[in-house]
């Protein structure tokens, strides 16, 4: 169902609607505490602070409703939609599932005007919120004699786009520029590197005598929860260091006057969000075959089967009889897809088929909870649970000798 944030105008259709744009969660309450976040912020307004009547709230996945279903059930309502990604950072979900999204609600109703906010991104506001959670862990943090003996260690969640990665990585920057703190260090809780616990050990030889661990995620959560776990198991190896968790961003005023400012943005059309204008997103003329989601894996399938059988030039190669995608994100890599990738790749090689099958490393296939998940193409075979261990029974069962491994086949996705 739709979640009413905040209440629409008396009149049939009220100039702007904004859908904020979650991530969703299959646990209810990281789900109620977005909701909450954006409530509080929806009623944080000053009621003549922009022609903003109504605010509802869409999720990419795992929770209801969807964005597309948010997306048109606001133009039902609204002459202009506004999408707000509460994203960290511009990864996957807002560079592709967000404009597929806009895509499947402007076709649907094209007499709405649909615009895609940015992400938050990296702001001086974000920044400042960082070391004011820092602070409230550790108040010896304003003396800068304290500061020059403490660590501050920033965590993020970790992406498969690098780009969004090296924006995480300036904004912790950002956030201990200045500060006099013996160290202000970035890490990831999952996906990329450097992890939370080779970051802790390398920042414990340094002999701070606090550190200060800050998660850089908007609501609590699993993540939290390991955070939690990794820093007790951090605190037994390192008894003489005092460590320190601090809170999560969570609401906060400086978060909320950045959600404003992104709005604004889009309203003015001052910066609007860059995907959305990508030729793989939308129709463009003469590029509508290449439009992102199921035709753009066609594409991508088609080039394969024909690129070899093309009039030879200058990068010709022959077309690969295998393509084995598997899902990298948060979720897949705590349950060893990285390793599982690695020990692919490695068997692949020593059976002398590097060149006709390829692992590629994805970001979500829409299938947390159930993972690692991983399908081979052109064959179309979904697996879940997929685990380092079965590598070598898919590799010479499937990829060699083409027969289903059963007893790990999603049977959902086939």
């Amino acid at each position: 169902m739709s979640l009413p944030l905040a209440p629409p105008t008396q009149s049939p259709r009220s100039t702007l609607g904004i859908v904020v744009v979650g991530h969703g969660s299959r646990e209810p309450a990281a789900n109620a505490e977005l909701e909450a976040l954006v409530a509080r912020w929806a009623a944080s307004r000053p009621s003549g602070a922009a022609p903003m009547h109504d605010v509802t709230l869409g999720y990419v996945e795992l929770a209801r409703p969807l964005v597309a279903d948010a997306l048109v059930a606001a133009g039902a309502r609204h002459d202009r939609v506004v999408a707000l990604p509460l994203f960290l950072f511009a990864a996957g979900h807002v560079k592709n599932d967000l404009p597929l999204a806009l895509d499947v609600a402007r076709a649907r109703q094209p007499r709405v005007r649909y615009e895609a906010a940015r992400a938050l991104g990296v702001s001086p506001a974000l920044a400042s919120l960082v070391w004011t959670r820092a602070l409230a862990a550790a108040p010896e943090l304003a003396d800068a004699a304290e500061a020059a003996k403490t660590a501050v260690v920033v965590v993020g969640r970790g992406a498969s786009d690098p780009d969004a990665n090296g924006d995480f990585v300036k904004l912790v920057r950002l956030a201990g520029e200045g500060r006099t703190l013996a160290m202000c260090e970035p890490t990831f809780i999952g996906i990329t590197r450097p992890l939370v616990d080779d970051t802790l050990d390398r920042v414990a030889r340094c002999r701070p005598d606090r550190i200060v661990v800050v998660p850089y995620f908007l609501t609590a959560g699993r993540l939290l929860d390991k955070l939690r776990g990794q820093l007790d198991a951090f605190a037994a190896r390192h008894p003489w260091i005092r460590t320190r968790l601090a809170a999560h961003l969570g609401a906060d005023a400086a978060l909320f006057g950045l959600m404003d400012e992104r709005v604004s943005e889009a309203t003015e059309g001052a910066r609007p969000l860059e995907c959305d204008g990508c030729q793989y997103r939308v129709p463009l003329p003469g590029r509508a075959a290449e439009v992102g989601g199921l035709k753009a894996l066609l594409f991508s399938l088609r080039h394969g089967f024909t690129h070899a059988q093309a009039r030879p030039h200058v990068h010709a190669h022959k077309a690969i009889a295998k393509h084995v995608l598997v899902c990298a994100n948060a979720d897949c890599a705590d349950r060893g897809s990285v390793a599982l990738i690695d020990e692919l790749r490695r068997r692949i090689k020593d059976a002398g088929k590097k060149d006709a099958i390829k692992v590629t490393r994805t970001s979500c296939m829409g299938r947390c909870g159930e993972g690692p998940t991983m399908v081979v193409y052109p064959d179309g075979i979904w697996y879940r649970g997929v685990a380092p261990v079965d590598a070598g029974e898919i590799v010479q069962e499937h990829l060699l000798g083409d027969r289903l491994v059963a007893r790990l086949v999603d049977n959902i996705m086939q």
